[in-house]
């Protein structure tokens, strides 16, 4: 079950209101759901998504500067479609668009490096440990833990070290550090 709000300041303190992200594909889509929140272009919008005990994220959207983002475990992040909007190739270090490029690449090439119809005729060197194709990471993995600005909230009163230890009930002890958790009480 997901759980998405956003909260906006305001001179008076924050704003909150719950939203649906059925339409939202992209972080642009989100970036633009959040800009339309605002109060007037210089105002403070965070996007708070949240998967029950599997992982939260943070979006701030400060007037027209580009969104800056944190998720709390981008493992679980990564399967979760709400997730994927985040994990941007920014994020994860990528080239823009290597992802498509590496699909389309596999598609024109079988994954075992043979033509179809071809046998594999691949030999088997369980024994040889000094293969240096098979280290274990995949260089398009996602990686574990945390990812992004841990800085994210620091002005706003959720120090990094704070942020990074949070688990269960993150949302709920972020809008408390912030002043908010009452406005967010309200659209929970």
């Amino acid at each position: 079950m997901y759980f998405a709000a956003l909260l906006a300041r305001t001179e008076d303190g924050w704003e909150a209101s719950d939203t649906e992200l059925d339409d939202v594909e992209t972080l642009s889509d989100l970036t633009d759901l959040a800009r339309e929140a605002s109060v007037d272009e210089d105002t403070t919008v965070l996007v708070f998504i949240e998967q029950e005990d599997a992982w939260f994220g943070v979006v701030r959207v400060d007037g027209e500067e580009d969104p800056r983002i944190f998720i709390s475990d981008a493992t679980a992040a990564a399967r979760s479609s709400y997730g994927e909007i985040l994990l941007t190739d920014e994020l994860l270090g990528r080239e823009p668009g290597a992802e498509d490029t590496i699909a389309a690449l596999e598609e024109l090439v079988g994954l075992d490096g043979t033509e179809d119809g071809e046998p594999d005729i691949t030999p088997d060197n369980d024994n040889d440990n000094n293969d240096a194709d098979d280290d274990g990471l995949d260089d398009d993995a996602v990686p574990a833990g945390p990812l992004g600005d841990t800085g994210i909230l620091a002005d706003l009163g959720l120090p990094e070290a704070e942020l990074l230890m949070l688990r269960t009930d993150a949302l709920v002890e972020i809008a408390d550090a912030l002043g908010a958790a009452e406005v967010l009480e309200t659209v929970r």
